[in-house]
This record gives structure tokens, sequence and C-alpha cells, in this order.
């Protein structure tokens, strides 16, 4: 569990993050949306106890980050990828994980097979003993991220995973993520990719500096722009935009590219009526769904222009 309150940094007398106030659950993934200076990574950086917060407090797994010992318990306990891989070029791959895995107090006979298991689902296993200087960008991220998991941390904080990674690679990514988030451990990520963290994060929060929304992406998507129905219909005729217009709970009744479209309180309750009223006035239906808004529609509501 990770929780924040009032947490603030300032830097030279600048806030880059003020008064957030989040709570992140046991076996979440929760992510962490913003645009370039929102704060999300010196989050990242306080939560993990790299650096001092300014203001407020937080607590992860019950540890409070500004007390010792609880801050020395909570490096043990989190892996962190950070923004700049920050590897042992001439090392391996294996011996980089190797070197991390002692690092952390892993046991001897766990440490071949952690690395093994990591490296495998990160397609990385054939060139374990390749130097990471002759690896790719990408490679190397995913080494990075490989690290981050490599002490069975309690908590993971993810600050741009799939950054600079080719679309084969981030799948690798995300197929890993998805397959750690089956184990309920508790992952916290910082991306600009809204579509990945749209399918990986349970819940989200847009940061600019301060919390400005949080929740699931439905959530949030129905909490700024409502719900709306979708019908698709074989032939539209004025007569049948009319027949719903008089139903007191349609609102904003239109078409758009042929179809008809009302937003509603309760869909579940109200569309069998639409229906109903449309089947009395003769028109043939082909399909009734909901109008789907996306993560982007979410975020750029939120932070406007800030977000481009």
């Amino acid at each position: 569990m990770i929780e924040t309150v009032g947490l603030g940094r300032s830097f030279n007398g600048k806030a880059a993050v003020e008064d957030l106030n989040l709570r992140v659950d046991q076996g979440e993934v929760f992510g962490l949306l913003g645009p370039n200076g929102a704060g999300k990574t010196t989050t990242i950086r306080m939560l993990s106890c790299l650096i001092k917060q300014s203001a407020g407090t937080a607590y992860v797994n019950g540890f409070e980050i500004n007390k010792e010992p609880d801050a020395e318990r909570i490096r043990s306990i989190v892996g962190v990828l950070p923004e700049a891989p920050g590897l042992y070029e001439s090392l391996s791959a294996y011996k980089n994980l190797d070197f991390f895995t002692q690092l952390y107090g892993v046991k001897k006979d766990k440490r071949g097979k952690r690395i093994e298991e990591l490296l495998r689902l990160l397609d990385l296993w054939d060139r374990r003993d390749e130097p990471v200087a002759t690896y790719s960008k990408g490679m190397k991220q995913k080494i990075a991220i490989a690290r981050a998991f490599a002490h069975d941390p309690e908590v993971v904080f993810l600050d741009e995973p799939t950054a600079g990674l080719d679309p084969q690679a981030s799948l690798t990514v995300r197929e890993f993520l998805m397959a750690l988030k089956k184990e309920g451990r508790t992952v916290f990520i910082n991306s600009h990719h809204l579509d990945e963290v749209e399918r990986l994060c349970d819940r989200i929060a847009v940061m600019n500096r301060t919390a400005l929304a949080v929740g699931s992406p439905k959530e949030l998507a129905r909490r700024y722009w409502g719900r709306t129905t979708v019908i698709e219909l074989v032939d539209s005729r004025p007569q049948y935009i009319e027949a719903v217009k008089r139903l007191e709970f349609a609102t904003n009744v239109r078409t758009e590219e042929g179809r008809l479209l009302v937003d509603l309180d309760d869909p579940e309750l109200r569309n069998p009526v639409i229906i109903d009223q449309l089947t009395r006035a003769g028109a043939r239906i082909e399909y009734v769904t909901e109008l789907k808004r996306t993560l982007e529609e979410v975020y750029m509501k939120l932070l406007g222009g800030e977000g481009r």
C-alpha cells in the first residue's frame, strides 16, 4: 500500500510537487500521467526514499518515508526503474543482475533461478553473457526493468518503462508487466504512453504538480462526460429523433455520421425504453452500444494545452 499525505517537494523555492494526496492499494497497478515537469519523477524519487520531501509525508507498506529506520526499510522492499538505466556496461546482463541481487541480499541458491526467470520473460536469455555495452537502447531498458524486479520487491516504481523501445520490445515489456500483475504485486508506473497505461493500470492519477483527478479510465471518462448511448439505425429519419426527444430522461439527442446519440443518466435502465420508443415509431435498429471515451480525451480535458 502507498499513501501520500500533503506530499510536496521544492527545488530552489519552486514547487515541483505540492499537496499530493494519493492512495494506492496493495496489489494495484497504478499509473501516474502528466506533462513534462508535472512532478512525476520527483514523486517516485520521494516514495522510494532517494530524495527527501519538503512537505507532508508518505507511507509505503506501512513505513514512513521521513523516518529512520523506516526509509532504509523502504529502500530494501522496493524496486526502482529510474529515468536512465545506469547499468555496468562492461559486464554481461547476467553479471549485472547477479551484482544487484547480491546487493539486495538475495540468497545464493535463489539468485540464478531468479535471473534466468527474468531474462527469459524479457527475451534476453540467449544473450545473457554478452556485455551490456553491445546491447541496443531497448535491450538496456529491459535489463534495467529486470533489475527493478531482481530482488522480488513488494512494491515497484517504474519511470517510463517503455521509453525508447520499438513496438516489439514494448509489447514484450507489457506482457512481462501483465504477468507480474497477476502475482498481486503493487506497481506504480509513470508513463506518457496513454494506451499502455489504459491497458495495464487499474487506476490512474492525472497530475500537474498535484493530483487533478484519480480513478479508473472508465470512471474518469464518465465523471467528465457522463454516459452516451449510440444507436445505429438502418435509416435515420427526423421522426425517430423526435420520438426519442419526447422521453423526459433523454438529453442532448443528436445524430452524428448517421448514428443516433443520446446522453443518459442510466443507460442500463433507459436503453430498453428508447429501443421500444424507436420501434413503435417504425425504426429498424442494427445495434446499440455505449460511446467510449479514450484516456487521451480524459487527459486533454484535464490538462488542455498544458498536456500537449
